[in-house]
């Protein structure tokens, strides 16, 4: 085995001249041309993509399926044919699309399956002018070939200020009071309010809006702490913002401000277990997802006093029952999801999303795509099994990662027999970076976006080769990622080198998890996996075992992986569904067990 003698450190691509056109190959109409990824990388300036280059023969076709600001439209006829066309029906938007190269659209129009189909291909780009994306079919885009875009970044400040809004009229009872004055009475005493300054606000979720509400806060002399495991420590501190894990910040905190994606690590995070660990009195705002919390819990919560107030502007159902207990309460002031809703923001929005999709129909980068771009289907089938790999090995370390501080920087390790100008990683790469981040995020990560992804969360992923002699008919023998200057939530993940590692490989066309730390494995990343590290003894398969079936919960595979006989040992159990928090205690109460994790792949 020989190590290559270079490190390599991606944040930024660079275009190569070189790479053929392949248009000719595809059915595009005359004036359009689609660059697609060839054995050899192609590196674009910025990041990578699906490349739609217009000529001068004719110009294309947007079709506009909401109302967008007119700064909008505007950039968008210096350059296409607009077909402003609003409220259309399923079928109405199936038959205008065969007519166009882009679609725009905001959260009423569902860009289904169906309507990517009717395009017959032609449709090149679709522009949601906000931030979510769930109203377009995202795997029917990208099997067709259409980019999709979308415009995160208009809306920051006014649901930034939104959120402060309502922080203050919760605190002071403004709905309240001027509900109680327009009925008639003047009720002074009834809602007196409670003062910002000195308090501590807990940021949950550290990105765009959350940074913005804590330099907000701050100018009313609250005090600010931030839970957010990807958010730089150094862009925190510049803004006199300490970041803490997810209970101390909930612990401490007299508000809290929810800004976290809706993900299923986020669904319900605030629940009647996370209540229960909060001050009492606490007061609540949430501009974010609603279904971040649980709202019969948070009712809970305030009719029993734990939760003082809540100020909501977003609902797991939108809009919520007439009858909603959450909204008819007393201490609850509600608002019809008005995040982005200031002319500035509806503008902005506009300007921004035209300017995307303008930019992909021209060819240019689009740094805001959410969706994967085309790769050659030969290209694909050799790396399907470990661009799978990859993600997983992404998902399982940065579930191992603990503590408050956030992970900063991970480096990927290949083994392979090839030469390094005839392995393009940059797939495999994406889908480490979208291992990582997706579990806490509600980005899409794909080969278009992982690298301006990973670099607006201050990650730094570096890439190593180590080369093998022997041959290169297979790809890769093995992918290690590595995770530095973190802390541990299963200690025995840490390597000689004091960094949490994890090694995969394909075995039968299976990925299979290798090594965890400095300990020896060889599991089927299938389902979910437990790791637990134990004293070596008879007895130990037999008893975790017991629990797992007393719950009715499958084992797929179990092995164990020991320094030497009678001492420690890593036990890893392969399980089809997730185990209850009671059966998990259950096996932490094994004296013999000293430590151990719950992993969902």
């Amino acid at each position: 085995m020989a190590f290559s003698g270079s490190f390599h450190t991606f944040s930024a691509l660079t275009a190569s001249p070189s790479q053929p056109n392949l248009s000719s190959k595809l059915a595009t109409p005359p004036y359009f041309s689609v660059a697609t990824l060839g054995r050899r990388p192609i590196y674009p300036r910025q990041g990578c993509m699906v490349l739609v280059r217009a000529s001068i023969d004719a110009k294309p076709t947007v079709l506009v399926a909401e109302k967008l600001g007119e700064a909008g439209i505007a950039l968008l006829k210096d350059f296409a044919n607009i077909d402003c066309s609003y409220n259309l029906t399923p079928e109405e938007l199936c038959t205008k699309i065969s007519l166009c190269d882009g679609l725009i659209v905001r959260s009423g129009t569902k860009v289904t399956r169906e309507v990517f189909e009717s395009s017959a291909g032609r449709l090149k780009v679709v522009g949601r002018a906000g931030v979510g994306i769930d109203n377009v079919d995202l795997a029917a885009a990208t099997e067709h070939g259409c980019l999709v875009v979308n415009a995160p970044t208009a809306n920051t400040v006014a649901a930034a200020e939104h959120g402060i809004a309502l922080l203050t009229a919760m605190a002071r009872n403004i709905a309240q009071a001027d509900a109680s004055v327009k009925a008639g009475k003047w009720q002074r005493s009834k809602y007196v309010g409670v003062s910002l300054v000195g308090k501590t606000l807990a940021v949950m979720g550290f990105g765009k809006v959350g940074s913005e509400v804590a330099r907000r806060a701050k100018g009313l002399g609250m005090h600010v702490i931030a839970y957010d495991p990807y958010a730089p420590a150094d862009r925190a501190r510049a803004i006199g913002v300490d970041l803490v894990g997810f209970d101390e910040a909930i612990a401490a905190a007299d508000f809290i401000s929810l800004h976290m994606p809706l993900t299923p690590a986020t669904a319900k995070i605030l629940n009647d277990q996370t209540f229960t660990k909060m001050k009492k009195g606490v007061r609540i705002v949430n501009v974010a997802r609603g279904g971040v919390i649980d709202e019969e819990a948070l009712v809970r919560a305030l009719d029993a006093g734990i939760v003082a107030q809540a100020a909501l502007d977003v609902f797991t159902e939108e809009p919520p029952s007439k009858d909603s207990k959450l909204v008819q309460h007393e201490r609850v002031t509600v608002t019809p999801h008005l995040g982005a809703s200031t002319m500035e923001a509806q503008e902005g929005v506009a300007i921004e999303i035209a300017e995307a999709v303008v930019g992909a129909l021209r060819g240019e980068l689009a740094a805001t795509a959410v969706n994967a771009p085309m790769v050659p289907a030969e290209v694909l089938s050799e790396l399907k099994p470990f661009v799978v790999l990859a993600e997983k090995l992404g998902r399982l370390a940065v579930q191992l990662v603990g503590g408050g501080s956030g992970v900063k920087t991970v480096k990927v390790t290949y083994a392979s027999g090839r030469a390094p100008d005839d392995l393009d990683t940059r797939l495999l790469r994406a889908m480490i970076t979208k291992g990582l981040i997706e579990p806490i995020s509600d980005v899409f990560v794909n080969l278009v976006n992982a690298d301006f992804t990973a670099k607006q969360r201050g990650l730094i992923i570096t890439e190593e080769r180590v080369i093998l002699h022997g041959s290169p008919e297979r790809p890769l023998e093995s992918i290690q990622v590595h995770i530095a200057d973190v802390e541990s939530r299963f200690t025995s993940a840490i390597s000689e080198a004091g960094e949490i590692r994890v090694e995969g490989r394909i075995k039968d066309g299976i990925p299979h998890l290798t090594k965890v730390g400095p300990f020896e494995v060889d599991v089927s990343l299938e389902g979910s996996i437990i790791l637990c590290r134990q004293v070596d003894q008879p007895g130990m398969i037999g008893s975790v075992g017991s629990i797992l079936g007393e719950e009715n919960v499958n084992v797929s595979f179990m092995t164990v992986s020991r320094i030497a006989p009678t001492k420690q040992a890593v036990m890893t159990i392969g399980v089809d569904d997730q185990p209850s928090k009671e059966a998990l205690k259950r096996i932490g109460d094994i004296p013999a067990i000293e430590e151990f994790v719950f992993l969902k792949l």
